[in-house]
């Protein structure tokens, strides 16, 4: 389960008592940033906000992050540090979908504390096409990690096509779990669960879909590799006869 987010009289910040524990400030630059996006619109937290809720000087802020954005991306990993350490082999001999369903519940507990601040920036940027690309590159780099703790390869043709599916069965999910109040999550697991199946049926038909067409790739990289050949062949066929060269401007 992920740490209870701090209140300003825990984190490392200019009223914490001397004997408080402070935070190293790439964690404390995004527990500042969770608890202001908690509290007001997304588009009115500023760089100077976060450093001084963080307690931390803006150079400090510029060492570890170049913009508000790129915490967040401090923050999928800080998520996907929890999941990791969290993980057991406790369900090593489940089906697939068992293992990944375990996962991705166990990243929506991670990620249960912030859900105030989570579904306030999710509503600011949901009309904002170059941050949810940014933000869809985050989810990729955290959802290959996901599937490696739930024992489940991203790498052969079909591996991006499995990752991308990932990412959006869970970003589905989060905007169910995002509305469910319901401490059992029936909403959100139900949605999860429906949503891991039907990207098990996508990858089932794209794996169909590959091995049907695995002729015709054979055929054309067959047809392609004649093609370099040939040219190769031509080419040194027009330097024999030519003691100047193929370039006929080197004759002048």
């Amino acid at each position: 389960m992920a740490r209870t987010p701090q209140t300003p009289g825990e984190q490392n910040g200019a009223g914490d008592p001397p004997d408080a524990p402070r935070l190293p400030p790439r964690e404390a630059i995004v527990e500042a940033l969770m608890r202001l996006a908690a509290e007001q619109p997304w588009n009115d937290i500023e760089i100077t906000d976060i450093a001084r809720e963080a307690g931390v000087s803006l150079a400090e802020f510029r060492d570890v992050y170049p913009s508000k954005g790129a915490v967040l991306g401090g923050f999928s990993r800080m998520i996907d540090k929890q999941v990791l350490e969290g993980a057991s082999d406790d369900l090593a001999e489940e089906p697939t979908r068992e293992r990944l369903f375990d996962v991705l519940m166990r990243r929506l507990d991670a990620m249960d504390p912030y859900k105030p601040a989570l579904r306030r920036i999710a509503f600011a940027l949901r009309g904002d096409p170059l941050s949810l690309a940014a933000l869809n590159q985050v989810a990729l780099n955290s959802q290959r990690f996901m599937l490696a703790s739930a024992g489940i390869s991203t790498e052969g043709p079909l591996g991006r096509l499995k990752l991308q599916g990932v990412v959006i069965a869970f970003a589905r999910t989060m905007e169910t779990w995002l509305e469910d109040d319901d401490p059992a999550l029936a909403r959100t697991m139900a949605r999860l669960d429906r949503e891991i199946r039907n990207g098990e049926r996508l990858m089932e038909r794209a794996e169909d879909v590959r091995r049907l067409t695995a002729p015709f790739r054979a055929l054309a990289q067959s047809l392609a590799e004649g093609g370099r050949r040939r040219r190769r062949r031509d080419s040194r066929n027009e330097d024999d006869g030519n003691p100047l060269g193929g370039d006929p401007a080197a004759a002048i």
